[in-house]
């Protein structure tokens, strides 16, 4: 684990994993074994339960102080530009396509 760093409506997890590794598989366990944590220690009010998709994006070695900076500066970060505007920002500059009404369900449609 490089960093993380949350916000009420998302989390940002940056690890180095072997290609060996399956991305889906592991962000699996992750939403797992946090929602049963979270669950049993009561940390939220009403049972807690992540979305059903996740984003991943990858990085080149050079660019890890960068990208370990801007997790670490997220509360600050998002006073400037809401998560949904940056999600679309990092799709577009990946070259990801999308269709916007299958992007976060839990939004108001804006």
């Amino acid at each position: 684990m490089l960093a993380i760093n949350g916000m009420p409506d998302h989390i940002h997890i940056f690890i180095g994993i072997k290609p060996s590794c399956s991305l889906s598989d592991l962000v699996r366990e992750i939403k797992k074994s946090s929602n049963e944590f979270i669950n049993d220690k009561k940390f939220s009010a009403s049972k807690f339960q992540w979305q059903e998709g996740f984003g991943a994006f990858s990085y080149s070695h050079s660019a890890l102080d960068n990208v370990i900076a801007y997790i670490q500066n997220q509360k600050e970060h998002h006073k400037k530009i809401r998560f949904k505007d940056e999600y679309k920002t990092f799709l577009s500059k990946f070259k990801i396509e999308y269709k916007d009404e299958y992007l976060f369900d839990w939004f108001e449609n804006d």
